[in-house]
């Protein structure tokens, strides 16, 4: 179904309410990700009735620096019923919602090309930002009432499924856990030996990126290459050559240190990263990752934190008989096996999520 394109400006309006009498007390602000953030800026003696409030529903926005972010920092008002917000936000809402759903317009905001229109636009303002006229002048197509329901109820059911299926990752994640605390805190036995990581594991510092490297996977590069561990547990890009090739555990060793991150296929490290890869015959990956995810990994590093692999190889850890070992590893590998396929559901669901977006485009 074709659509009428209008300006936004046409669409919503600028909204000014002041927390006079001082009663809304929570602040927040919104990311460049486009979601509500709670703010942790120090509000005592803070004078909070100059802040705007905003109501469920409106939206709000930074026009600063966009040419530079390359994204415009907005979202639409949903877990709150009201809150303050810092003047330096525009806060605006829809004049009509039997013309144009909160939620519609939000997608609208949630698409790259928005970005890319708006971080255009933005280049000739000040320090890159975007002046609100300009902002108003940007057109979308506003279909009837029922074809934009029909989208967002597509776009919330796939957004409800991602929440499902993380929400059970959460708790698979929880149930090892568990686990683990009962096999090896709970029931523990004065008899298991403790020894240094370095008896019972083979370390390796992280190196340069490979000559053949991908920032996507190709038909020759298809091994993954791991960096920090932190960010998307540390996916980096690809390569056609393995540096790791038997399950091991990756630990952060530049920054933020000791974030492990399990590794059950062949895979790559390059730089802030320490590759632990245990000798089975005391012990196998999986413990070694729930250990060190449950251990104060500290480093001596002073002016910047980090963690090296020769004190690393000092680090105390406790080595249980191998037949728990083994019993806790069969039925951890379950719940890692139920969470990678929900894992390849969830990203699935997510380029679904982009097509429903860039329909809009198409209308």
């Amino acid at each position: 179904m074709s659509a009428n394109y209008k300006k936004l400006g046409e669409i919503v309006e600028l909204i000014d309410e002041r927390n006079k009498d001082g009663k809304v007390q929570n602040l927040i602000g919104v990311s460049i990700d486009k979601c509500f953030i709670k703010s942790v800026a120090n509000t005592i003696g803070t004078d909070l009735t100059k802040y705007q409030v905003i109501r469920k529903n409106d939206f709000a926005c930074s026009l600063m620096q966009v040419s530079r972010d390359g994204k415009i920092p907005i979202a639409c008002l949903k877990d709150y019923d009201e809150a303050i917000m810092s003047p330096a936000y525009y806060i605006f809402r829809i004049r009509n919602t039997n013309e144009v759903l909160p939620d519609y317009l939000a997608m609208w905001f949630m698409r790259t090309e928005f970005d890319r229109e708006a971080s255009y636009i933005a280049v000739g303002g000040v320090r890159g930002s975007m002046p609100w006229e300009d902002f108003c002048d940007m057109k979308l197509p506003v279909p009837d009432l029922k074809e934009q329901e029909k989208i967002v109820n597509t776009y919330n059911a796939i957004t409800k499924r991602i929440q499902l299926k993380q929400k059970i990752n959460e708790n698979l994640e929880k149930t090892a856990q568990a686990i683990y605390r009962k096999m090896f805190v709970e029931n523990a036995d004065e008899k298991w030996e403790n020894c240094k990581l370095g008896e019972i594991a083979e370390l390796s510092a992280g190196g340069d990126k490979p000559v053949c490297f991908s920032i996507t996977e190709t038909e020759n590069c298809k091994i993954p290459i791991f960096s920090n561990g932190i960010e998307n547990y540390g996916l980096y890009g690809f390569t056609d050559k393995p540096k790791i090739t038997k399950e091991s555990v990756t630990v952060s060793a530049r920054g933020t240190i000791g974030f492990p991150c399990l590794r059950l296929e062949p895979y790559f490290p390059i730089i802030r990263l320490v590759s632990v890869t245990p000798n089975e015959t005391y012990t196998d990956a999986v413990y070694l990752y729930y250990y060190l995810k449950n251990t104060n990994i500290v480093s001596s590093g002073t002016t910047q934190q980090q963690l090296t692999v020769p004190e690393f190889k000092e680090t105390k850890i406790v080595v249980p008989n191998r037949n728990t070992v083994d019993e806790f590893s069969v039925k951890v590998r379950k719940l890692f096996y139920y969470q990678k396929e929900n894992e390849k559901e969830i990203s699935k669901l997510q380029e679904l999520k982009q097509l429903v977006i860039s329909r809009i485009s198409e209308l």
